[in-house]
């Protein structure tokens, strides 16, 4: 489980620029993670106006899209985030199905 004490939680959080819709996923992103894994995780946010070349990597299609890199499996969301449940589902913090 991703909030387990030894566990650190990687996220990369991708990016265009400072949209409305990229603030409103690091904030609600960030309050989650603040909630859920205490100190346990990092975010990296990748602007792809900044650094279109790491697009490829994640195959990034639609942003903002959120990669959960570790603990595996790999995961995306796409979207601003907002919705709590369906952000801690696919960061596997909460039981369901998206």
């Amino acid at each position: 489980m991703a909030g387990d004490d030894d566990t650190i939680t990687i996220l990369r959080l991708y990016v265009a620029g400072q949209t409305r819709r990229s603030v409103m996923a690091l904030a609600n992103l960030k309050a989650v993670c603040e909630q859920h894994l205490g100190s346990h995780y990092r975010i990296e946010v990748i602007d792809l106006l900044e650094h279109p070349q790491l697009a490829a990597g994640d195959q990034i299609v639609a942003v903002p899209t959120l990669v959960r890199r570790l603990p595996p499996p790999i995961k995306q969301l796409i979207g601003n985030l907002a919705n709590t449940e369906r952000l801690l589902v696919g960061l596997d913090l909460r039981p369901g199905t998206m």
